[in-house]
């Protein structure tokens, strides 16, 4: 078992971040984005990947770019949802209904 960390690319084409380690795909982070906001439905870590760090390397890249591009982030994935909600330097992106997304 490797202990590299995860590299993580944004395929723009599959509007998902993906991670790789070990030469091999190990997880993606998929994304839709507004001029607003950012939403991240679903994220998978590949069998074989779990406990490795890849699905927080997927959630720190995206949260990041969302901080990058000013978006606010809605997060229904229940991974990144729960990632957010542990990280409090992230709290500042968090969507809340009934808050405006533009200034």
């Amino acid at each position: 078992m490797s202990s590299t960390k995860a590299t993580v690319r944004d395929n723009t084409d599959a509007s998902r971040f993906e991670a790789w380690l070990d030469g091999e795909r190990a997880g993606f982070a998929d994304y839709l984005r507004t001029g607003d906001l950012a939403v991240y439905p679903h994220t998978e870590v590949a069998e074989g990947y779990e406990g490795r760090g890849v699905g927080s390397s997927l959630a720190r890249t995206a949260l990041d770019d969302a901080r990058s591009r000013g978006l606010r982030v809605l997060a229904p994935c229940p991974f990144i949802s729960g990632w957010l909600e542990r990280h409090p330097e992230y709290h500042d992106l968090a969507y809340r209904s009934g808050s405006r997304v533009t200034d």
